[in-house]
């Protein structure tokens, strides 16, 4: 089935633009100028990842990304013409996985949304081999199943936050860096503000698992290092 991609843009020519880099490497695209139609799609649609500009005329991509979260997991990249730091960390706090700051090289668009989608795909597939589950304390998370249980309590993550959480609890009891972190997750060596990246994923789990960012229980952070989840 071919990959159903969703495009929102109110600048006609990039969303145009973005179509036609996708359409060349075969995904389908749903693309829309305005808000209230593009989720009206996400809602309808069987979508596999959305592009959103935070900036539209009925509602922006912020909006639109806290109301896919109520009920989808897809991968959501965001589009800002801003260069303001408090708009990236805003989109990543409520879900996305990832953003660009307009301009940006089309290509590199296209390289985003693969790996995004390769991430989405082992989130979403069972592994073959035997059930891998890690317990720590109250928290149980099933790499097979891909899913995380607080206290008996199934906790409902992104495939970016899944994958964070499962590096960290596979390196139990050490302390992993947010370059290394950034690289396993996004399989990127290098990528601007990259630990602030980390950051905001890593307050978003800590949210959902009602845990304390001052005195955290499960995630903990080495400053000037990284983070770590100890037994």
């Amino acid at each position: 089935m071919q990959t159903q991609i969703l495009v929102v843009d109110d600048e006609t020519a990039i969303a145009d633009l973005i179509e036609v880099y996708l359409k060349n490497e075969n995904f389908m695209v749903h693309k829309f100028y305005s808000g209230k139609e593009a989720l009206k799609c996400a809602r309808e649609e069987k979508i596999d990842l959305a592009v959103l500009d935070v900036m539209l005329p009925d509602m922006d991509g912020f909006e639109i990304c806290r109301e896919i979260r109520q009920t989808k997991t897809f991968p959501i990249i965001m589009l800002t013409a801003k260069e303001e730091e408090i708009d990236k960390i805003t989109g990543l706090t409520l879900g996305a996985d990832d953003y660009m700051t307009k301009p940006f090289q089309p290509l590199e668009l296209v390289a985003r949304v693969k790996a995004q989608l390769r991430r989405a795909t082992r989130y979403n597939m069972a592994a073959a081999e035997d059930v891998t589950e890690i317990m720590i304390g109250g928290l149980s998370i099933d790499k097979t199943a891909r899913k995380c249980r607080l206290n008996e309590k199934e906790i409902s993550l992104t495939p970016t936050e899944f994958e964070i959480l499962w590096v960290l609890c596979e390196n139990k009891g050490q302390v992993v860096s947010s370059d290394d972190l950034f690289y396993r997750v996004w399989g990127n060596k290098y990528f601007t503000n990259s630990n602030n990246t980390i950051m905001v994923h890593i307050r978003h789990l800590r949210e959902k698992m009602k845990d304390s960012a001052e005195n955290p229980k499960y995630i903990k952070t080495v400053w000037g290092v990284g983070y770590t989840i100890e037994g």
